[in-house]
């Protein structure tokens, strides 16, 4: 299995063109969904929501978010199977928190008398936020987790992926205003099959650094 995950990893590579005519099966978006849920996150906040992107109603709207920057990305969208927005939540509290905590009671990981004690861990959230309540740098951070894994599980099923930086969360903020509830998006990942012919990237070799660049064990 160790070696299945350098294969996987060998062969992932960032998508430059989509079948269009190919679309992601449900089983396997089941496995995706699981694996974004069980992602981890610092003290366990989960300061994230998934906004996925399936409908020709919805990529329309997503096709919109397009119409100020970042329009190289554009095409990916009515191409692809399916595109998912990573959204963070800039204002966490010790109200959202305490959702966690009480999952973490139904779960029978916390004893329901010992849950003031379970909130010992918000303290980190604390450091992280400004006099304005602001921490998204920090809840920002762990939508990064979720997408790293996310990509990985997607290559485990033989999914391609492109992950993009460059959309526009201010438009989309206003378009998908109603499904982000004030949550923000800065990055998506737009999953499907890679174009056999019109996909360069594909039968490019890989490029890494060299381990002894990027490794140093002490």
């Amino acid at each position: 299995m160790h070696e299945q995950i350098i294969n996987d990893l060998e062969a992932r590579y960032t998508t430059k063109k989509y079948d269009a005519s190919k679309k992601v099966g449900q089983q396997d978006l089941d496995v995706l969904y699981q694996a974004l849920r069980l992602s981890p996150s610092s003290i366990n906040s989960q300061p994230w929501k998934f906004i996925v992107i399936e409908s020709d109603a919805a990529k329309q709207r997503m096709v919109g978010s397009f119409a100020n920057k970042f329009q190289f990305n554009q095409h990916h969208v009515l191409a692809c199977s399916h595109i998912i927005l990573f959204a963070h939540n800039p204002a966490y509290t010790r109200a959202d928190y305490e959702q966690v905590v009480d999952q973490g009671i139904a779960d029978k990981r916390t004893k329901l008398e010992e849950k003031e004690k379970a909130f010992g861990s918000y303290s980190f959230a604390d450091i992280n936020t400004d006099e304005q309540g602001n921490n998204e740098s920090w809840t920002k951070s762990q939508v990064y987790i979720a997408l790293g894994n996310a990509m990985h599980a997607l290559a485990r099923l033989k999914v391609d992926s492109t992950p993009m930086e460059g959309v526009d969360s201010e438009l989309i903020s206003e378009i998908f205003a109603d499904e982000l509830g004030g949550y923000q998006c800065h990055v998506a990942l737009a999953i499907g099959y890679h174009h056999p012919s019109e996909d360069y990237n594909f039968s490019l070799p890989k490029t890494r650094l060299t381990m002894d660049k990027v490794l140093n064990v002490i």
